[in-house]
């Protein structure tokens, strides 16, 4: 996913991590990664849609597994 690297993209100018030359203040390298994280999250949300209308994978089922793997871990009651 495109998306995915664009954010370690976003990340990595803030830490001067892989070899990138630019480093961002704080302030702008949080706004661009919270834009990525934005684009991650409409990108995978589209992506489970498509799954559900191509593959007849039953997004209900899978989120409701989710969320009671988010119990077991005690992320949520």
């Amino acid at each position: 996913m495109e998306e995915s690297g664009e954010l370690a993209q976003a990340i990595g100018k803030f830490r001067g991590l892989s070899g990138e030359q630019q480093r961002l203040e704080e302030e702008e390298a949080m706004q661009l990664v919270a834009r990525e994280l934005v684009d991650v999250a409409q990108t995978a949300v589209t992506m489970m849609f498509v799954l559900e209308e191509q593959h007849g994978i039953d997004l209900d089922v899978i989120l409701k597994e989710h969320i009671e793997k988010l119990r077991q871990k005690g992320y949520c009651d």
